[in-house]
């Protein structure tokens, strides 16, 4: 598995580096924003670590010009910014992940783990729930035939509750699924997504729709 690190720190990345390598992932490192663009553009990485406070160009930037490449590899931005707003703003960018500096190195290993554990899953299926097609391998949403934007968590919240439809997926199971964990992050970040889901996805064209179960969480039902 090979791993992009963008930090401009050195004693970070270094310390970043030496420990992923030794954890037996091949990792390149870079200080910019720019290197890391050159560099995705000519390798193939299984993850990218990025450092939000990057010179020039900010991870959130570099995360999102990423995406419009259309790269889907997993992306986890560390940063010491651990505000609500600074979140979701990483996560609209298209990041996959966020970790607060400072964290312990057992943790980031563990967030790489399930990022690239989820990625291997999900390059595996393709699921279909009424007139909704989700491909996992791109990304991909589909409504009618109709291809839907979305960002990563988007579309990870929507395949876990299509791949679940019928049932009730609780808060805490939604935030250790899509956010791998409930002690980093607002759990109304649920609320937010579940929200941006419901503007996109017209339950009519779509043939489903996410129900809120008060009190517990959510659920996609097929619609009549």
């Amino acid at each position: 598995m090979k791993i992009l690190v963008v930090e401009d720190d050195e004693q970070m990345g270094s310390l970043i580096e030496r420990g992923l390598t030794a954890e037996g992932y091949e990792v390149r490192r870079v200080a910019s924003g720019m290197d890391a663009l050159i560099a995705v553009a000519h390798e193939d990485f299984n993850l990218a670590a990025i450092d939000v406070m990057l010179p020039q160009m900010s991870g959130f930037e570099l995360c999102r010009r990423i995406r419009e490449t259309g790269i889907t590899m997993p992306v986890l931005l560390l940063t010491a910014r651990d505000t609500v707003e600074d979140r979701v703003f990483g996560l609209d960018s298209g990041a996959d992940d966020y970790l607060t500096k400072p964290f312990a190195f057992a943790e980031l290993t563990a967030r790489v783990r399930a990022l690239l554990r989820r990625q291997s899953m999900g390059a595996q299926l393709t699921l279909e729930l009424g007139n909704v097609v989700l491909d996992s391998r791109d990304l991909r949403v589909s409504v009618s035939g109709h291809t839907v934007a979305v960002s990563p968590k988007e579309f990870a919240l929507l395949r876990l509750l299509c791949g679940r439809a019928g049932g009730v997926v609780d808060r805490t199971t939604i935030l250790e699924e899509i956010w791998d964990g409930t002690s980093h992050i607002d759990p109304n970040i649920v609320d937010q997504y579940i929200s941006y889901l419901r503007r996109k996805i017209d339950s009519t064209l779509a043939g489903i729709r996410i129900v809120t179960v008060r009190g517990t969480g959510y659920s996609v039902e097929l619609t009549e």
